[in-house]
């Protein structure tokens, strides 16, 4: 594991970007997984910006959603389809068959993770993963206490996912379930990336870089990835041992 440090969250956002652009650029046909979020959210628009702006040929890459929250209509501005057809699919004009997201409303979740387990190994691995680490340290909907051994599957949401997840609807709703990659699609990944930014993930940033590797910390995970990386702003370093 790297640990890099930018200098504010403009910053991130733009390095970020660049990773993944550069890589589309190299690997036009790779495959890559974000996470939605409010960390993520700059990134995603930079590359639509520059996308657009430079011609830029992503009509071959795939993309995959790293979770959504089981029961969530994709229409509903707090989904994290929502979000990508916003941000991403929409002002890139991303194909359907080059877009892989779980159906939250799906009669079968068991299909929908098992459709996208498939879905990876068909297209020999993911190449990039650029994540979030939320309050708990949860990585996706990988909570804590969650087995590291995990691909993609369904789990109970923590009280604190339930609680922080309000903020991104205008009203108040039922959480209970997430539907998600596994902290295993994130292991074989050939390149992984915990971003955050804020002096509100700091606590949680020292806990996932100098705490020990544990499941009940999930993105401590991160430590033991060969090409892994936690990219962060200057306020989200103030209490990292560097």
């Amino acid at each position: 594991m790297r640990l890099q440090v930018y200098k504010s969250y403009e910053e991130l956002s733009k390095t970020t970007a660049d990773i993944i652009i550069n890589l589309v650029k190299s690997k036009p046909d790779a495959v890559i997984c974000l996470a939605s979020g409010d960390t993520p959210r700059r990134t995603c628009e930079i590359v639509a910006e520059r996308g657009i702006r430079e011609r830029i040929d992503f009509s071959k890459f795939t993309f995959i959603g790293l979770d959504e929250w089981v029961g969530m209509p994709k229409n509903n501005a707090g989904s994290c389809y929502y979000f990508f057809e916003t941000l991403l699919i929409k002002p890139l004009q991303l194909s359907s068959s080059q877009v892989h997201l779980f159906d939250a409303l799906s009669k079968n979740l068991d299909d929908e993770c098992k459709k996208m387990d498939k879905t990876i190994s068909e297209k020999a691995g993911i190449d990039l993963m650029v994540v979030g680490i939320g309050m708990n340290g949860h990585i996706g909907f990988n909570e804590p206490g969650v087995s590291f051994d995990n691909y993609s599957h369904v789990i109970d949401l923590d009280e604190t996912t339930i609680t922080v997840g309000q903020k991104y609807f205008k009203d108040a709703v039922i959480l209970k379930q997430g539907i998600t990659l596994g902290l295993q699609h994130l292991m074989n990944s050939k390149k992984a990336i915990v971003i955050a930014n804020g002096t509100k993930k700091a606590a949680v940033i020292k806990q996932a870089v100098n705490g020990p590797v544990s499941s009940l910390f999930p993105a401590s995970i991160i430590q033991e990835h060969e090409n892994g990386y936690v990219m962060i702003d200057e306020d989200a370093a103030t209490l990292i041992n560097k």
